[in-house]
């Protein structure tokens, strides 16, 4: 068995493109945190520094066979590392281009104009649906949501008894509640 910390790099890497796992885990161990410190002083972010190394490191297991062996493993770290960071960053700049290009203030009028499409729409819904009920339920239901009377109150205008007049709206939010659903209903509930 070898011991790999003795090895040099040079050793490191024939052994890592015969797919050696020991001597990948040996370069990752000697260098991960030179490379980090290397990416966190450009990058100043924790995270990002690991990512940067995780990845080269993945990529490196992933392209061992293709290493070219008389390559300097350190200078090709330290230069993918740097390659990484410069694409980060790039992207980063990048994204603060595009974001910077957004508007800075959604236009309100245009959410309020949706709202108003949207609330409109459901009152149409509404209305439909109120206007398919019985003729004497759909009555005491819209004395009740559009002019605010009692129930006692229908109950002497339309010459019923008020339990009737109960029963009848009862039934007309059943209805529409299985209509509408529970949105539409709880909106219908408020009088809207």
């Amino acid at each position: 068995m070898y011991i790999y910390n003795d090895f040099t790099d040079q050793q490191l890497v024939d052994l890592l493109r015969s797919g050696d796992h020991a001597a990948y885990t040996e370069l990752y161990r000697r260098y991960f945190k030179l490379l980090f410190k290397h990416a966190f002083v450009r990058l100043k972010n924790e995270d990002e520094s690991k990512d940067i190394i995780q990845e080269l490191f993945t990529h490196l297991w992933y392209k061992h066979e293709s290493l070219q062996p008389d390559r300097n493993i350190s200078n090709y770290l330290y230069a993918a590392v740097r390659n990484r960071i410069f694409d980060l960053i790039s992207r980063k700049n990048l994204e603060s281009k595009y974001i910077s290009q957004l508007p800075q203030n959604i236009d309100v009028a245009d959410c309020i104009t949706d709202h108003m499409v949207r609330e409109s729409q459901l009152r149409q819904l509404i209305n439909n649906e109120i206007q398919g009920l019985p003729p004497k339920m759909r009555q005491v239901f819209e004395l009740s949501r559009n002019e605010n009377l009692s129930h006692k109150e229908i109950a002497e205008r339309l010459n019923l008894n008020e339990q009737s007049v109960r029963s009848h709206v009862k039934n007309a939010l059943r209805i529409l509640r299985v209509k509408l659903g529970l949105l539409a209903w709880l909106i219908c509930l408020l009088k809207l």
